[in-house]
């Protein structure tokens, strides 16, 4: 299951699609990972890249982290897939050596 919120805006249906499609993935790389909690919002800075993704997935056994900051919510969104992707496969592979 993944819970998308977003914190002072509401996201629209394609980027919620579009992070569902991109978790989707990883979640069928490792059949222990029970969900997903992803958290998007505004930085309030003078920066052009103030768009937050912070996603929390529930792995069995471990928690995996990553937060990403971009000038798009999309990639925002795809810069933490791909750390929580490095993440899982390692967390498989430690799991296999035991």
């Amino acid at each position: 299951m993944i819970n998308i919120q977003s914190i002072g805006f509401v996201a629209d249906v394609k980027l919620e699609n579009f992070i569902e499609n991109k978790l989707g993935k990883i979640m069928k790389l490792n059949s222990d990972v029970a969900g997903a909690e992803v958290f998007l919002r505004v930085e309030k800075s003078d920066v052009t890249e103030n768009k937050v993704v912070e996603i929390n997935l529930d792995v069995k056994g471990a928690n995996v982290f990553a937060k990403k900051q971009s000038k798009t919510f999309e990639e925002a969104a795809d810069l933490a897939a791909d750390a929580l992707r490095k993440q899982v496969v390692k967390h498989k592979e430690k799991l296999r050596a035991k």
